[in-house]
């Protein structure tokens, strides 16, 4: 039971970026099958949204190379929403060859951030998109859209709340389902959090929205909860806090979602997803990309020898 005080809502809906979001972000570039097994593993926890790569040019991000074969892999897996990031028409039509149902559009709050990540300026983007979003509707699929640099830039700073809303409800016009709120380099503290939410429920219904956190500063998990005090129920997380944003200098890398369902389980929050079975695949994939685990509570929970164990005798 969720603590009133708090004025949390009941249930919420996590969305897995580990197989898209953290891994084009990690130096190593593992084949399709193991993303598959990984994209399972992460199923067999009890999510149910996530992340299964992005149909760029693999040149660009080698990390998401046959994305169209990690989908068809996939695709036999029901119960599961397996997403894939589309940045334009080419990537769509190829993503519908491998069977996607919900795709997702990247955009940015930053005219120079935009630039740098998609190389054109904020009002381009959005008509780009337009020939990704109005196709996919007309075929059945859903759209999710990102917004980066909701809090800040690494280039610009301060990112101006009026420019995320008009970013945010463009996007919704264009026929995206849901936008979610990206602290692309996790500057963002509470209230800046809260203050940004209030902003866009005056304009747009709370099940609209979603956050997005970095743990640069160590505020994603204080951010989320001040998004569920503001009635947000879409949370996305990356496993083992794999993945950062490559122009942001020390960005730690997205929150882990083991400490996202440990605070849920703290908070009465329903959420479906079995947190033993998480840590142990947030281990696993770490081990393959021989990285280090930055998950707090995976950390915290594993077992150290007892540095002055009982010899038996007195």
């Amino acid at each position: 039971m969720a603590l009133p005080a708090f004025n949390l809502p009941p249930a919420v809906s996590l969305v897995e970026v580990g197989p898209r979001d953290g891994l084009q972000n990690e130096s190593a570039v593992l084949d399709s099958q193991t993303r598959c097994q990984f994209a399972r593993k992460l199923a067999a926890c009890g999510l149910k949204r996530i992340e299964a790569g992005a149909f760029v040019h693999p040149r660009r991000v080698p990390q998401m190379a046959d994305s169209d074969q990690v989908l068809r892999g996939l695709a036999q897996d029901t119960g599961v929403s397996w997403s894939v990031l589309v940045p334009n028409r080419q990537g769509l039509d190829a993503a519908i060859a491998a069977g996607a149902r919900e795709i997702a559009v990247f955009a940015a709050a930053s005219e120079t951030f935009s630039q740098h990540n998609i190389h054109c300026g904020i009002a381009e983007s959005i008509e780009r998109f337009r020939d990704v979003v109005e196709p996919a509707v007309a075929e059945g699929l859903e759209v999710r859209g990102y917004v980066s640099c909701v809090m800040g830039c690494p280039y610009e700073g301060p990112v101006d709340p009026q420019t995320v809303t008009r970013v945010c409800t463009q996007l919704i016009d264009l026929g995206c389902y849901q936008i979610s709120l990206g602290d692309t380099i996790g500057v963002g503290a509470p209230l800046q959090t809260r203050k940004l939410i209030d902003r866009l429920l005056s304009l747009v219904p709370a099940g609209q929205l979603a956050v997005h956190f970095h743990d640069t500063y160590g505020q994603a998990l204080a951010n989320i909860l001040a998004a569920l005090q503001a009635g947000i129920t879409t949370i996305d997380s990356s496993v083992a806090g794999l993945g950062g944003c490559p122009y942001a200098r020390g960005a730690s890398g997205n929150v882990a979602t083991e400490d996202v369902v440990y605070m849920l389980n703290g908070l009465g929050i329903e959420h479906g997803v079995d947190l033993e079975k998480l840590i142990e695949a947030g281990r696993d994939i770490c081990k393959i990309l021989d990285r280090p685990v930055m998950s707090k509570v995976s950390l915290a929970s594993i077992r150290t020898p007892d540095p002055n164990p009982q010899s038996g005798s007195d």
